[in-house]
């Protein structure tokens, strides 16, 4: 009795290890398919073949295929160099492909190109030294904060040269342009567009003479800049929200340019979504009044108590409420269309939005605004959660205190 016990676990034994044999083989000629020859490719089969063929209860046969078939196989499938860092590359090829196929459908990164949706959201801006990051040592300040010091005192008198402009990109992600002034060459973070306005301004490269705008002659030791510029914040971009639902009032929404009249077709704009499909919008005293498609009268935006958009009203940290421009400059009213929503950004003075370019249909709605994971500042985390530095905001003509301080 106990022979026969110990009979059949030595054929379960023999049947398992010939089964899982087989299985191996057959994922090996699976995975290597696209680079194995017809004839390598046959005599594996064949081995398969037999080892579905051989009987695990004749225990010789079993046991000299399960002794012998591995040593055909490495014959025939001698171990290549490098195989294990093959299979890590493998490895690391389907996470890849997993993470990408994450990014498409669920979250996708997106940088803040302008100030337009300061100061809940930051594009590329500079910033005073008075008012500058921690002290940190390079590259810390790049890794941490997204900026780079912006430092140019004039070496020598002289005029700068308009042609010598040349950007490149550093370190990937930091475009530097390089110029000439008073023939010595300089260079400063950003694209030429940026320190046009963070250091050459034309106030400071123009002057006028007899009456005349010529340039201005910069003289030894002036300082142009002294500061940080910053990159902006790098959010995630939750696409997969709104295959479920629409979008709501007071949310921060990237969409596509397509079909809008802004002359930006193929571009991503991030604002916030102020009126809803049927809606009738105007401003009065710097205030949004909404009359929704099932009301007869306006009423304030801030009655809806949606925290972001109340937060611009609250006239601290940069925030100055709505500007009358555009579509809806002082007396006028804008109707939003069904299957459409009207945009804009919370910095009123310093975006071009849905008063200037129209209303956003719901195709070129991309996803919303989720999660800020560069750089580490007061803004870090999710989107839209902090309040606004309890610092009184400057005119909306003004680059207020409270935003350098972010």
């Amino acid at each position: 009795m106990i022979q026969k016990i110990i009979e059949f676990f030595k054929k379960r034994k023999r049947a398992k290890a010939i089964r899982e044999f087989r299985h191996q083989l057959a994922h090996i000629l699976h995975i290597n398919d696209d680079i194995l020859v017809e004839s390598t490719k046959e005599k594996v089969r064949e081995i398969i073949a037999e080892a579905e063929t051989v009987n695990p209860e004749n225990a010789e046969e079993a046991d000299k295929f399960i002794e012998r078939a591995p040593l055909r196989v490495v014959k025939i499938l001698p171990r290549q160099p490098f195989m294990t860092l093959r299979e890590y590359a493998d490895i690391l090829a389907v996470a890849f492909t997993v993470a990408f196929g994450a990014r498409a459908l669920y979250l996708q990164p997106f940088k803040i190109p302008t100030s337009s949706m300061q100061p809940t959201l930051f594009g590329i801006h500079y910033i005073e030294d008075k008012n500058t990051l921690p002290h940190l040592p390079w590259p810390l300040p790049g890794m941490i904060y997204s900026a780079q010091k912006a430092e140019l005192t004039i070496k020598r008198s002289g005029y700068l040269e308009k042609l010598s402009f040349d950007t490149y990109n550093k370190y990937i992600i930091f475009p530097q342009t390089r110029f000439t002034i008073g023939g010595i060459n300089y260079k400063l973070p950003g694209e030429q567009t940026h320190i046009d306005k963070y250091c050459l301004p034309e106030d400071k490269r123009m002057e006028y003479k007899d009456d005349k705008l010529v340039p201005r002659e910069f003289q030894e030791g002036e300082v142009l800049c002294k500061g940080w510029l910053s990159l902006g914040d790098h959010l995630f971009v939750d696409r997969y929200t709104y295959h479920f639902r629409d979008p709501k009032r007071g949310e921060i929404v990237v969409f596509n340019t397509e079909g809008l009249s802004c002359n930006a077709s193929g571009f991503f704009y991030i604002k916030r979504l102020i009126g809803m499909p049927g809606d009738v919008l105007k401003i009065v005293n710097g205030v949004v009044h909404v009359k929704t498609k099932d009301s007869e009268k306006f009423v304030p935006i801030t009655d809806f108590k949606i925290e972001g958009i109340n937060r611009i009203y609250s006239r601290k940290g940069g925030y100055h409420g709505h500007l009358p421009i555009g579509s809806l400059a002082d007396g006028n009213s804008v109707y939003v269309p069904e299957d459409k929503y009207f945009m804009m950004g919370d910095n009123t003075s310093s975006s071009y939005d849905s008063r200037g370019w129209g209303f956003v249909p719901r195709r070129n709605i991309v996803g919303k605004a989720f999660f800020i994971f560069w750089p580490y500042s007061r803004r870090w985390g999710l989107a839209d959660h902090e309040g606004p530095l309890w610092v009184d905001s400057s005119t909306p003509e003004g680059v207020t205190q409270a935003m350098q301080l972010q």
